[in-house]
């Protein structure tokens, strides 16, 4: 079951480095994009969003992964969902494809069916969004839905230090229905 405990590095002030943004090369399958490696995402900011199609945190995590490649693939950031199944069926590249485009995901998306991918993030958790800087480095994580005006201020932190100049203003907050619409506490 996926995990939705909600877990961020990201302390007050100056971004710790939690290491290099590992090889991509275990994904047995690229959607929207060809194979991308480390060198080729040198100069860019790159979110890292493990999910799977069918977790409901994902899901609901998704519009605002969605919003942020919208507002600032323009201004440098590269978003990469890594898909990595938490069921057989999810291993399917066609049930992939068919959910990447029903949900409307344009930006790559890796199909890390044996997880490589998720082993050299040493990931645990679905969602999970890793961000690294222009320079290979991964500042900050987040595990789980929430906390996302945090995370898109990571996003403009380190779009800022790579140079972006005249960031468009912080997104909405996002609305949505369905699966995708926030869980809502019990009264």
């Amino acid at each position: 079951m996926a995990n939705a405990m909600m877990a961020s590095t990201r302390p007050a002030g100056a971004l710790p480095v939690e290491g290099q943004l590992p090889s991509l090369s275990g994904a047995v399958a690229w959607l929207n994009s060809p194979p991308l490696t480390p060198q080729a995402l040198q100069g860019k900011v790159v979110l890292i969003d493990f999910w799977t199609y069918s977790c409901i945190n994902c899901l609901r995590a998704l519009p605002y992964v969605k919003g942020w490649y919208e507002r600032y693939h323009d201004q440098g950031l590269v978003v990469i969902g890594v898909h990595a199944p938490e069921f057989a069926f999810e291993k399917n590249l066609d049930n992939v494809s068919r959910a990447v485009r029903d949900l409307g995901i344009s930006y790559p998306v890796a199909l890390d069916n044996n997880y490589a991918i998720w082993q050299a993030f040493n990931n645990q958790y679905w969602p999970a969004h890793y961000f690294i800087d222009a320079q290979g480095q991964i500042r900050g994580h987040h595990f789980g839905e929430g906390d996302y005006a945090d995370s898109e201020q990571l996003i403009r932190q380190l779009l800022s230090e790579s140079g972006a100049k005249q960031l468009p203003a912080p997104g909405a907050a996002i609305s949505v229905s369905g699966v995708q619409a926030a869980r809502t506490s019990p009264t």
